[in-house]
Formats: C-alpha cells, sequence, structure tokens
C-alpha cells in the first residue's frame, strides 16, 4: 500500500516541525510564502500565535490566519477539486476560538465566543474553511489544541506559553508575578503527543468534523509552577496580581477540553505533563539558567 503523504504548511513552526521530524517519510514540508501543496492530504499550520499583534500590526493576524489560508485552499481547488481528485484539509486551530464557554470541559458543539484579533481570526478560518470547503466539495477536519508544551518551542514568553516563560524565571530565582494568584484551569499537552494524535486524525479520523486535542485534564496553574519550582529548588516568590484590562478582554480565566472524539480513536497520551516539565526542565538547566 502507497504511503500517505502529507503536505505540512507551517512545516517550521514549533508543532509543524516536530510533526515533520516524528512523521519523516510521510510529510512534505512546504516552503515558506509558497501555497501550492504537493499532495492531496495537506496539514495547515500557519497561524500568528497571541492577540497582542493589535498594539503593532492589526493586520498581521488577519492576512497570515485568513488571507494565507484561503491562497492555499484556492491553490488545493486548482490543483485537485478542478480536475476531479479529492482533497482531504486538516486545519490546525486552538481552544482560544472557545473563548468564554459554558459548561466545561468543552466539547467541540460548544458555542464559541472567541476575544482578541489572534482568537476571533482563528475562529473565523474555521468558518472561512468550512464555507469553502462544503462550497468545492474538499473535505476538511479541524484540530482545536489545548495548551502545547515542549522543550523546543522558541516563541516562548509573556504573551504565549507562559508557563515555560516563567520556568526561565524560576531558574534565574527571580519573583514570579502571577494572575488570580496562578489559581486558573488549563489543559496541557506534550507536543510530540498532539503530533501523534493529529496523525491518528487524518488516517483514521471523520471527515468534515472537528476534533479536540488535548489532554482532558484540568491543571491548576499554581501546582504545575510549584513542581517545577521544587524540582529546580528555586528560590523564587510568587505574587498575587490583579489581571491587566487588556487581559480581562482577551483572556479566559478557567479552561480545558473534552477529548471524547481523540479517545473514541483509541489515542493514548504517551508523555504525562509531569513527565513533559521533567523534559523542559532538563532542557532548560543548561540553557538558560545563570552562573
Amino acid at each position: 500500500m502507497e504511503k500517505l503523504k502529507i503536505s505540512v504548511f507551517g512545516g517550521s513552526g514549533f508543532v509543524g516541525k516536530r510533526f515533520c521530524e516524528i512523521f519523516t517519510d510521510q510529510t512534505i514540508k512546504i516552503p515558506k510564502n509558497k501555497y501550492e501543496p504537493e499532495s492531496s492530504d495537506i496539514l495547515f499550520l500557519i497561524s500568528t500565535v497571541d492577540n497582542y499583534n493589535i498594539y503593532t500590526n492589526p493586520q498581521l493576524d488577519i492576512d497570515t490566519n485568513l488571507k494565507t489560508l484561503i491562497a492555499v485552499l484556492d491553490k488545493c481547488k486548482n490543483k485537485y477539486i478542478d480536475k476531479g481528485k479529492k482533497v482531504n484539509f486538516n486545519f490546525v486551530s486552538s481552544w482560544f476560538v472557545y473563548g468564554c464557554t459554558d459548561p466545561l470541559p468543552a466539547k467541540e458543539e460548544n458555542h464559541c465566543g472567541p476575544r482578541g484579533f489572534y482568537s476571533i481570526t482563528k475562529r473565523c478560518g474555521e468558518q472561512l474553511l468550512v464555507s469553502y470547503c462544503e462550497t468545492f466539495g474538499i473535505n476538511y477536519r479541524i484540530f482545536r489544541l489545548a495548551n502545547v508544551i515542549g522543550e523546543d518551542d522558541l516563541k516562548v514568553s509573556k504573551r504565549k506559553n507562559a508557563l515555560q516563560y516563567l520556568i526561565m524565571k524560576l531558574l534565574n530565582n527571580e519573583d514570579i508575578n502571577l494572575y488570580h494568584g496562578g489559581d486558573i484551569i488549563r489543559d496541557y499537552i506534550y507536543v510530540d503527543d498532539v503530533c501523534y494524535a493529529m496523525e491518528l486524525c487524518i488516517k483514521k479520523g471523520e471527515l468534515n468534523d472537528i476534533v479536540n486535542i488535548g489532554s482532558g485534564i484540568p491543571y491548576k496553574f499554581i501546582d504545575l509552577l510549584g513542581y517545577c519550582k521544587k524540582h529546580l529548588n528555586s528560590k523564587s516568590q510568587f505574587n498575587d496580581i490583579d489581571p491587566t484590562e487588556f487581559h480581562k478582554i482577551v483572556q479566559v480565566k478557567d479552561f480545558y477540553l473534552d477529548i471524547s472524539k481523540l479517545n473514541d480513536l483509541k489515542f493514548k497520551q504517551r508523555t504525562s505533563i509531569f513527565e513533559a516539565l521533567d523534559k523542559i526542565l532538563c532542557a532548560y538547566r543548561d540553557k538558560f539558567q545563570a552562573n
């Protein structure tokens, strides 16, 4: 049987790069600024990463998350659909599209109320994808990812992947300011598990469907930081502060995913959150710890 070949858009990013590394024989990494796929199975990961572009370039989320998506869809249609061939378009989205949703854990059918340019354009991207695909007969899947962590994330900041950003502060014994004192709930999953989950969905998941990809476990942020502090013997102190006004506008306090659909595909998480943190702590010690 011929091996599945997946054209990966966004293969130089944190998740896309790791996906291509794990599934080297199955992937074709599409170069940046090229919109045409080289196979009829597509994994689309091109995206901005946080809600703060509104301060520096309000067009960036629209250009990256929407215009690029439509450009790639047009190429898929011209190359395959117009010639009578099928296309399976797998779109990587985010838990941010849910916004303030109720109840938790969030199921795929929950109402979405995203806040912030990144979050809103990701949701808009989902809707544009569905409309385009239904119009032209393209098969699609939407993967809504939880918070993804891993030692090779090069875009860690207080705006994106705050947990790993604060681990760097713990390494250097810096005091840490926490919104709500860290008493917030999040769903974390290790990058390799995200890649295995996406590959499983691409091979076995329902077409024209949305799938949550996460651990499905509600982790308290302060507990994860406390684990890291203990294992680093850090002298950092945690300070309880009020969220900024912008944070209140774009962020939700507690969130985690229902992963029943993923579990129905017999997905098994290989790396627990604490095993993932151990990997990150080990990698960061040499890289970021002050002398």
